[in-house]
């Protein structure tokens, strides 16, 4: 029997970009097609420039898109459908409520639709009131179009019951960091002292809320630690420019995207990780930091409250001292930790995945 062409739409692009959906994909695309699957993913060319054609058993396509954040992901969308049907796909698979306005599209021109809600991105600070009511629609359709629903959290799973009646498939982000390969040379560069670090990685956007880190590690001022901040903005902005400026002031080290067996450095050799986000679907940069085995302090916004997490691993969003205080236990008491990572293994969920796809090629 003739293998299933997957299209993959909503991803900047794969290996090493940076972002939540470009980690799921670079992780899970390889170990699909491993399993046979015909797998091309269509990523923005503005993200890549490394000109190759295939990866792991992907094949690689880049699509011209405009770098301006409330244009790029509907166009490269739009256009990766496009391109989809011109390569013969079966099967669709959009992340993303954003990308997910193109799922008529793909279902008007004769392919099987599956969407992964990664999240309400209509929730991001970042999106004026045109996106917004642009990302909801995403939403609505991808709930009226799409032959199969997989949503990363039981919150989201819940929500789409509960708001549209649609059934989806609880599939959540894995995570996998790679092995150890000298790059403790990395941490040295830096400056940086192993366990005696605070890491904050994530992009440099309002709901990330990168701001009220550096406001309490300055406030502290804990002595013999230093304060990281792992990535950057994907577009510059007032938000990112400020919270660069601050935390240069506070002596924090900017280290801008890593990626691979330098963030793997990072982040086994932290002694806290700290996430205090307004808004998340299932944080990868979590995920991450507990395979690592480091202590972690997040912010109490519901997707983060993951089961593997101890009530001390939280701080209240609302209050405005709550993230102070809790640093401050915290480096008083920072450790190892070990976490029951099972649920998030990446050959796991390629297999779930897997019968998804077969379901809907049968």
């Amino acid at each position: 029997m003739r293998a299933l062409k997957v299209a993959v739409v909503g991803t900047r692009g794969v290996p090493g970009v940076a972002g939540g959906v470009e980690s799921h994909c670079e992780a899970l695309y390889p170990r699909l097609a491993a399993m046979g699957y015909e797998i091309l993913i269509l990523r923005r060319k503005a993200y890549v420039g490394d000109g190759i054609t295939s990866w792991k058993g992907v094949v690689l396509k880049d699509l011209w898109c405009p770098r301006k954040k409330s244009l790029e992901a509907i166009w490269h969308s739009l256009a990766a459908v496009v391109a989809a049907r011109r390569a013969g796909a079966d099967l669709v698979h959009i992340h993303g409520i954003g990308p997910a306005l193109a799922s008529p599209l793909a279902r008007l021109l004769g392919m099987r639709v599956i969407v992964t809600n990664h999240g309400p991105d209509y929730e991001r600070a970042k999106w004026g009131r045109l996106a917004r009511a642009a990302l909801h629609l995403g939403e609505i359709w991808s709930c009226r179009v799409a032959h199969e629903i997989i949503s990363i959290s039981p919150r989201i799973q819940m929500y789409l019951e509960e708001h549209y009646g649609r059934d989806s498939v609880l599939i959540p982000n894995g995570v996998e960091l790679p092995e150890d390969s000298g790059a403790q040379n990395y941490l040295r560069e830096l400056g940086l002292e192993e366990g005696r670090y605070v890491l904050g990685l994530g992009r440099f956007v309002e709901e990330k809320n990168f701001h009220l880190l550096v406001e309490a590690f300055s406030e502290l001022k804990p002595e013999g630690w230093k304060l990281v901040l792992a990535g950057d903005a994907d577009h510059d902005s007032s938000y990112s420019e400020s919270l660069k400026r601050k935390a240069r002031e506070a002596g924090a080290i900017l280290t801008g995207y890593v990626k691979g067996a330098r963030l793997a450095a990072l982040l086994r050799g932290a002694g806290l990780f700290v996430l205090p986000s307004a808004h998340e679907g299932l944080p990868i940069s979590l995920l991450e930091a507990m395979s690592a085995g480091i202590d972690v302090l997040v912010s109490d916004i519901e997707a983060n409250q993951l089961p593997e997490l101890e009530e001390g691993d939280f701080f209240s969003l609302s209050d405005p001292g709550a993230l102070r205080e809790a640093l401050r236990r915290k480096l008083n008491s920072a450790s190892r930790r070990q976490y029951d990572m099972r649920r998030y293994d990446w050959d796991s969920i390629a297999a779930r995945t897997a019968e998804v796809y077969d379901a809907l090629g049968s």
